[in-house]
């Protein structure tokens, strides 16, 4: 808008100098065509901002897991271990090679999202915001039945996009508690409450986030919310000692999984 502003001002002002006169019938007709012309890429670019919104969404709601599964497998992750479509119930059931694809698969959907506004041109909407619509679709995915994952890889992935170095550091941690407790729902419910930590107090130090982003800060406690929320179950579970474990690792909390 401001290069529109811009180019009836030059103009006006090559005419004063060239020393015609415009009728003020000319000057109304002119300032109509610039708001209308204003309006056109106002619209334009409003459009396509709402477009690459819902592309985030739907590129999130790609449930890697479930089609898998289906496709490759002729097994629906609903209907074994513990019904979830994400990266730990495919490992589970399918394999480490499945579990594995469909991990970097519901990683880089959070990734590719947090860069469709690099991609697009798209300037005043932060990517985080575009991350975000991403993890929704990945955990209420429009393609499953709004039955989606526990949201952690695709943050993950949202993560690596915005913030890498934090990345590292909440995996570093994950991967320690992974082997300390031999629960991937334990290191995940942690590492998301430090992540809500690391967002709050880390800019006051100037260490890996030097500075309070608003709209990071609220997404990232969103996010964490979310994963810590989805994961319910699983807490109940490893209140009760019967939560699901891995075979490698301590289990210093010896959890007894049901058979």
């Amino acid at each position: 808008m401001q290069n529109f502003f811009s180019l009836y001002g030059d103009f006006y002002i090559s005419v004063k100098k060239a020393g015609w006169t415009l009728s003020s019938d000319v000057t109304l007709e002119l300032q109509k065509l610039l708001f209308l012309l204003m309006a056109f890429c106002y619209n334009e670019s409003m459009i396509k901002e709402i477009s690459v919104l819902i592309l985030a969404y739907l590129l999130g709601s790609i449930p890697s897991g479930l089609w898998i599964g289906k496709i490759f497998f002729h097994i629906n992750l609903r209907e074994h271990g513990s019904g979830n479509t994400g990266t730990t119930n495919t490992f589970r059931i399918l394999g480490k090679k499945a579990g594995i694809i469909v991990f970097v698969i519901d990683f880089l959907k959070g990734t590719l999202a947090v860069l469709l506004p690099t991609f697009f041109g798209i300037q005043g909407i932060s990517p985080m915001v575009f991350g975000l619509l991403a993890v929704l679709g990945h955990t209420f995915p429009i393609f499953a039945g709004f039955k989606g994952g526990k949201a952690v890889a695709t943050s993950a992935g949202v993560l690596l996009g915005f913030s890498p170095i934090l990345l590292l550091i909440l995996a570093v941690y994950f991967v320690a508690s992974l082997y300390l407790t031999s629960m991937i729902s334990f290191s995940s419910v942690t590492v998301a409450l430090l992540a809500i930590l690391s967002v709050l107090l880390l800019p006051l130090t100037g260490w890996i986030l030097p500075s309070y982003d608003l709209i990071f800060t609220l997404i990232v406690l969103a996010l964490a919310t979310l994963i810590i929320i989805r994961h319910k179950d699983n807490i109940k579970r490893i209140l009760n000692k019967n939560e699901n474990i891995i075979s490698w690792g301590k289990n210093i909390t010896h959890q007894k999984q049901k058979d």
